[in-house]
Protein backbone atom coordinates (compact mmCIF):
# COMPACT_ATOMS: atom_id res chain seq x y z
CA UNK A 1 0.00 0.00 0.00
CA UNK A 2 2.84 2.42 0.80
CA UNK A 3 4.45 1.86 -2.60
CA UNK A 4 1.14 2.54 -4.37
CA UNK A 5 0.74 5.72 -2.34
CA UNK A 6 4.24 6.98 -3.12
CA UNK A 7 3.82 6.10 -6.79
CA UNK A 8 0.59 8.10 -6.86
CA UNK A 9 2.33 11.06 -5.18
CA UNK A 10 5.22 10.95 -7.61
CA UNK A 11 2.91 10.68 -10.59
CA UNK A 12 0.90 13.74 -9.49
CA UNK A 13 3.43 15.69 -7.38
CA UNK A 14 3.02 18.78 -9.55
CA UNK A 15 -0.51 19.15 -8.20
CA UNK A 16 0.76 19.25 -4.63
CA UNK A 17 3.52 21.73 -5.39
CA UNK A 18 1.12 24.06 -7.20
CA UNK A 19 -1.39 24.00 -4.35
CA UNK A 20 1.42 24.72 -1.88
CA UNK A 21 2.70 27.61 -3.98
CA UNK A 22 -0.75 29.17 -4.19
CA UNK A 23 -1.60 28.82 -0.49
CA UNK A 24 1.76 29.44 1.20
CA UNK A 25 4.03 32.39 0.52
CA UNK A 26 7.29 31.39 2.15
CA UNK A 27 9.28 28.22 1.34
CA UNK A 28 9.17 26.91 4.96
CA UNK A 29 5.38 27.41 5.00
CA UNK A 30 5.14 25.60 1.65
CA UNK A 31 7.11 22.69 3.06
CA UNK A 32 4.88 22.54 6.16
CA UNK A 33 1.76 22.66 3.99
CA UNK A 34 3.18 20.00 1.68
CA UNK A 35 3.79 17.72 4.65
CA UNK A 36 0.28 18.34 5.99
CA UNK A 37 -1.23 17.58 2.57
CA UNK A 38 0.77 14.36 2.25
CA UNK A 39 -0.33 13.38 5.75
CA UNK A 40 -4.00 13.97 4.91
CA UNK A 41 -3.61 12.08 1.63
CA UNK A 42 -2.04 9.18 3.54
CA UNK A 43 -4.93 9.15 6.01
CA UNK A 44 -7.48 9.22 3.18
CA UNK A 45 -5.67 6.79 0.89
CA UNK A 46 -7.31 3.62 2.28
CA UNK A 47 -10.72 5.06 1.37
CA UNK A 48 -9.68 6.27 -2.10
CA UNK A 49 -11.99 4.66 -4.62
CA UNK A 50 -10.03 3.76 -7.70
CA UNK A 51 -13.10 4.58 -9.85
CA UNK A 52 -12.50 8.29 -9.23
CA UNK A 53 -9.86 10.18 -11.18
CA UNK A 54 -6.70 10.27 -9.04
CA UNK A 55 -5.91 13.89 -9.90
CA UNK A 56 -9.43 14.97 -8.91
CA UNK A 57 -9.09 13.19 -5.58
CA UNK A 58 -5.61 14.68 -5.00
CA UNK A 59 -6.81 18.21 -5.81
CA UNK A 60 -9.80 17.86 -3.52
CA UNK A 61 -7.78 16.60 -0.55
CA UNK A 62 -4.92 19.06 -1.16
CA UNK A 63 -7.15 22.12 -1.47
CA UNK A 64 -9.35 21.17 1.48
CA UNK A 65 -6.21 20.66 3.56
CA UNK A 66 -4.69 23.96 2.43
CA UNK A 67 -7.85 25.89 3.18
CA UNK A 68 -8.39 24.17 6.54
CA UNK A 69 -4.76 24.67 7.55
CA UNK A 70 -4.94 28.31 6.58
CA UNK A 71 -8.15 28.84 8.54
CA UNK A 72 -7.02 27.03 11.66
CA UNK A 73 -3.41 28.21 11.46
CA UNK A 74 -2.24 25.22 13.44
CA UNK A 75 -0.26 22.15 12.57
CA UNK A 76 -1.44 18.79 13.87
CA UNK A 77 0.59 15.66 14.18
CA UNK A 78 -0.88 12.33 13.28
CA UNK A 79 -0.88 9.11 15.23
CA UNK A 80 -1.08 7.31 11.86
CA UNK A 81 2.28 5.63 11.37
CA UNK A 82 4.20 6.13 8.18
CA UNK A 83 7.04 3.77 7.47
CA UNK A 84 10.58 4.92 8.18
CA UNK A 85 11.58 3.90 4.68
CA UNK A 86 13.04 6.69 2.58
CA UNK A 87 10.75 7.42 -0.32
CA UNK A 88 12.09 9.29 -3.32
CA UNK A 89 9.78 12.29 -3.65
CA UNK A 90 11.81 14.99 -5.42
CA UNK A 91 11.77 18.48 -3.92
CA UNK A 92 10.27 20.75 -6.54
CA UNK A 93 9.27 23.43 -4.05
CA UNK A 94 12.43 25.41 -4.74
CA UNK A 95 11.82 26.85 -8.18
CA UNK A 96 13.69 29.58 -10.05
CA UNK A 97 12.22 33.06 -9.84
CA UNK A 98 9.34 33.49 -12.29
CA UNK A 99 9.31 36.20 -14.98
CA UNK A 100 7.82 39.57 -13.94
CA UNK A 101 4.40 38.92 -15.50
CA UNK A 102 4.09 35.59 -13.67
CA UNK A 103 5.34 37.14 -10.42
CA UNK A 104 2.72 39.89 -10.76
CA UNK A 105 0.06 37.23 -11.34
CA UNK A 106 1.09 35.40 -8.14
CA UNK A 107 0.91 38.67 -6.18
CA UNK A 108 -2.57 39.31 -7.59
CA UNK A 109 -3.70 35.72 -6.91
CA UNK A 110 -2.42 36.04 -3.34
CA UNK A 111 -5.04 38.77 -2.79
CA UNK A 112 -7.91 36.46 -3.72
CA UNK A 113 -10.04 34.47 -1.29
CA UNK A 114 -9.26 30.80 -0.65
CA UNK A 115 -12.03 29.58 -2.96
CA UNK A 116 -11.02 32.05 -5.68
CA UNK A 117 -7.43 30.80 -5.46
CA UNK A 118 -8.64 27.23 -5.87
CA UNK A 119 -10.67 28.14 -8.94
CA UNK A 120 -7.75 30.01 -10.51
CA UNK A 121 -5.35 27.15 -9.87
CA UNK A 122 -7.66 24.61 -11.45
CA UNK A 123 -8.40 26.92 -14.38
CA UNK A 124 -4.68 27.47 -14.99
CA UNK A 125 -4.24 23.70 -14.86
CA UNK A 126 -6.70 23.59 -17.78
CA UNK A 127 -9.24 21.53 -15.87
CA UNK A 128 -12.69 21.42 -17.45
CA UNK A 129 -15.57 23.19 -15.74
CA UNK A 130 -16.96 19.74 -14.89
CA UNK A 131 -13.70 18.70 -13.22
CA UNK A 132 -13.48 21.98 -11.31
CA UNK A 133 -17.08 21.60 -10.17
CA UNK A 134 -16.38 18.05 -9.02
CA UNK A 135 -13.21 18.97 -7.15
CA UNK A 136 -14.73 21.99 -5.40
CA UNK A 137 -18.22 20.57 -4.90
CA UNK A 138 -20.02 23.37 -6.75
CA UNK A 139 -22.12 23.42 -9.93
CA UNK A 140 -20.65 23.82 -13.41
CA UNK A 141 -22.65 27.03 -13.86
CA UNK A 142 -21.27 28.40 -10.60
CA UNK A 143 -17.75 27.66 -11.84
CA UNK A 144 -18.36 29.73 -14.97
CA UNK A 145 -19.86 32.66 -13.08
CA UNK A 146 -17.13 32.69 -10.45
CA UNK A 147 -14.33 32.41 -13.03
CA UNK A 148 -15.74 35.31 -15.00
CA UNK A 149 -15.81 37.48 -11.89
CA UNK A 150 -12.33 36.35 -10.83
CA UNK A 151 -10.86 37.18 -14.26
CA UNK A 152 -12.24 40.71 -14.00
CA UNK A 153 -10.92 41.01 -10.45
CA UNK A 154 -7.46 39.73 -11.46
CA UNK A 155 -7.25 42.20 -14.36
CA UNK A 156 -7.88 45.01 -11.91
CA UNK A 157 -5.45 43.64 -9.34
CA UNK A 158 -2.70 43.11 -11.94
CA UNK A 159 -2.86 46.79 -12.92
CA UNK A 160 -2.10 47.84 -9.36
CA UNK A 161 0.67 45.29 -8.67
CA UNK A 162 4.12 46.81 -8.52
CA UNK A 163 7.22 44.64 -8.22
Amino acid sequence: MEKQFVDLLNQHRGILFKVCKIYAREPPDRQDLFQEIVLQLWRAFPTFRKQANASTWLYRVAMNTAISTYRKDIRRTSPTPFSHLAFPIPDLLEEPEPPDQVARLYVAIDQLSMVEKALVLLYLEEKSYEEIASILGITRTNVGVKLSRIKTKLESLMKSVKL
